[in-house]
């Protein structure tokens, strides 16, 4: 069975284990890797998360990503491959399903880094939304306590507004 989803309160730490964790990446990466980001709710102050440390690694082709498989694993972080995300390539230290850091893997700049973006720091901004978006988790977290798939796609909805309401915020201020 699979470890329930949890929504904890924020964590003060998770800022420091993202340095941390980033660190040791950058170092072993050097020069391929062009950025890294903390992402996902862990990366907002006051946001409730499931305690995993998400951030993202910007590269100038994802082909490059092919090359972190190996010196990756060094450091406990696991390659796993998702059809579905064609442009995304995505390590996991921890269990499945029970991971502690996701790494993804994104073309610099490319849309998905962009969105990555977006989200996290429209949430940083509005308060109302990161509270409005940390009881949706709450609530999909006990209706799909054992099923991480469908909690995960339940919020997509949520994130698509959220994302393009700060696409449009973004051109009526340019």
């Amino acid at each position: 069975m699979d470890k329930p989803v949890t929504i904890v309160e924020y964590d003060e730490a998770w800022a420091m284990e993202y340095q941390q964790e980033a660190r040791k990446v950058m170092e072993l990466l050097g020069n391929k890797a062009m950025d890294i980001e903390h992402i996902g709710s862990t990366s907002v102050l006051g946001l409730g998360a499931k305690p995993i440390i998400d951030f993202m690694l910007g590269v100038h082709h994802l082909s490059d990503a092919d090359e972190f498989i190996e010196p990756l694993a060094t450091i406990g972080y696991e390659y796993v491959g998702h059809k579905e995300f064609p442009n995304r390539r995505f390590f996991r230290k921890g269990e499945w399903r029970a991971g502690t850091h996701h790494l993804h893997i994104y073309k610099y700049k490319s849309d998905e880094w962009n969105k990555h973006i977006l989200f996290r720091d429209y949430l940083r901004a509005h308060s109302d939304v990161r509270e409005q978006y940390h009881q949706l988790k709450k609530s999909l977290a006990e209706r799909y306590r054992y099923d991480r798939a469908a909690y995960t796609n339940a919020k997509h909805p949520f994130i698509t507004g959220v994302i393009e309401r700060a696409k449009a915020e973004r051109r009526g201020s340019n």
